[in-house]
C-alpha cells in the first residue's frame, strides 16, 4: 500500500495526529468534517491536504456542532466517517454524539485531550474520561472508547475503532492526551484487512427496489422507547464480554498495582522499573479499552495485590472504575496531576514507595 510517505509498511516518523489520520485514509474513511483547536489541529490539517487527492472529502464545519450533525448525515449512508475535536470542541458535539447513539449509527470521534474545565488551557490532561465513559451527552448509551500509549497504537486503534463502529453500529471513540496528539515516534501504516458488515439499514436510496430505510432517533411511544433501550444494551453487553483490551505489565508476582493509560501508563512504567530495583514489587494493568473497562483483570489482580494506585492526568476520574472493578477490595489510592501537569516518574515512585511503606492516604 503507498501512502504520502513511500510504502506505507515501512516505518516514518509522525506525529500522532497525523498517524490518526493517515491511519482513516487506510481504513477507507473518505469524509471528514471538523473544526480547528488545539492539541489535535493536524489531524484535520492532514485530512485537509489528503482528501482532495483521494477523491474524499474535508469540511471545515462553522463549527463543532455543525461538524458532528455532518458526520451524522454521512453515517446514515452507511459510510465510514470521523471528526476530531479537544475537550471543549467534543462538549459542543455531545448532542449529535447522542444522535448518533439514538439512530444506532457507526462513526469514529477523536478527542485529544487539553486541561479543564471551561477553556481551561491547552496542555495534555485525562480529565475527559468520565465525559467519554459515561455516554457523553444526554440518555442512555455508551460508545467503545479506545486508549492509546504510543503513535503506533494511535494508528492501530483508529483502524480497529472504525471496524467496531461498524460491526455494533454507534460511535468510536479514541481518547489521548494531548501528548499523544503531539509527540513524534516511528510508526509502520499498513492498509488493514478489508472486513465487510451489514449495511442494509443505511440509507442510500431505493431505485424502487426495496423498502424505505428511516434513520430515527425519536420514539413517542414509551414502550417502543425502552424496548430499543433494552435491545441496544443487550449489544452493549456482547462488547463488554468480546472487545476488552488491556495490557498487563510485570504483574505476575506484584503487591502493588498501577492502573493507568495513555502517557501515565508510560511514565507508570519507568517508575516500576525504578521501584523493581529497589526491591519493590510492583506492576501494572493498562486499559486499552476505557470502555468497556477491563473489569475482570482487576479483579482477578486484587486477589494477590495489596494496593492499587491510579496515575492519572486528572483530579481521579479513572479510580473510581478501578473502585468499581476490585469491588473494593483493596485500597485504591491515586497519584496525579492536573491542570495540564504530567506526573514524573520520580513522583510516581514516590507515591509506590508511600503505599510499599504502608501509607495508603
Amino acid at each position: 500500500m503507498s501512502g504520502p510517505y513511500g510504502t506505507m509498511a515501512e516505518k516514518v516518523l509522525m506525529k500522532g495526529n497525523e498517524a490518526i489520520a493517515e491511519a482513516a485514509i487506510l481504513a477507507g474513511c473518505r469524509h471528514y468534517f471538523g473544526y480547528p483547536i488545539t492539541p489535535q489541529t493536524e489531524v484535520a490539517a492532514y485530512m485537509a491536504k489528503r482528501m482532495p487527492k483521494i477523491g474524499g472529502t474535508f469540511l471545515q464545519a462553522e463549527s463543532e456542532i455543525a461538524a458532528i450533525n455532518m458526520v451524522m448525515g454521512v453515517a446514515s449512508t452507511g459510510r465510514r466517517t470521523m471528526t476530531s475535536s479537544s475537550s471543549p470542541g467534543i462538549s459542543l458535539k455531545a448532542e449529535g454524539l447522542s444522535y448518533l447513539a439514538g439512530c444506532d449509527l457507526p462513526a469514529l470521534v477523536v478527542n485529544v485531550e487539553r486541561g479543564g474545565p471551561g477553556l481551561g488551557g491547552i496542555q495534555p490532561s485525562q480529565s475527559d474520561y468520565f465525559q467519554a465513559t459515561r455516554g457523553a451527552a444526554h440518555g442512555d448509551f455508551r460508545m467503545i472508547v479506545l486508549a492509546p500509549a504510543s503513535v503506533q497504537e494511535m494508528a492501530d486503534l483508529t483502524m480497529h475503532g472504525f471496524d467496531l463502529a461498524d460491526k455494533y453500529r454507534m460511535t468510536s471513540m479514541i481518547l489521548a492526551d494531548g501528548t499523544m496528539g503531539q509527540m513524534m515516534e516511528p510508526v509502520s501504516l499498513e492498509a488493514p484487512e478489508v472486513k465487510t458488515y451489514d449495511k442494509s439499514w443505511a440509507v442510500t436510496g431505493t431505485d424502487c427496489k426495496r423498502p424505505h430505510n428511516i434513520v430515527n432517533s425519536l420514539y413517542l411511544v414509551p414502550e417502543d422507547l425502552e424496548r430499543t433501550n433494552f435491545e441496544r444494551y443487550e449489544r452493549y453487553r456482547t462488547i463488554e464480554e468480546n472487545e476488552v483490551m488491556y495490557e498487563e505489565f510485570m504483574m505476575e508476582d506484584a503487591e502493588i498495582c498501577i492502573a493507568a493509560f495513555g502517557v501515565a501508563a508510560r511514565v507508570s512504567k519507568n517508575a516500576i522499573m525504578a521501584a523493581r530495583a529497589e526491591g519493590i514489587k510492583v506492576g501494572m494493568i493498562r486499559p486499552i479499552t476505557l470502555w468497556p473497562f477491563p473489569k475482570a483483570a482487576f479483579k482477578k489482580a486484587a486477589e494477590h495485590v495489596n494496593t492499587f494506585v491510579s496515575v492519572e492526568l486528572s483530579m481521579g476520574q479513572m479510580i473510581e472504575d478501578v473502585r468499581l472493578a476490585t469491588e473494593c477490595a483493596r485500597p485504591v489510592v491515586l497519584c496525579n496531576r492536573a491542570g495540564g501537569m504530567i506526573p514524573s516518574p520520580e513522583e510516581v515512585l514516590q507515591r509506590i514507595k508511600e503505599v510499599n511503606g504502608g501509607m495508603t492516604k
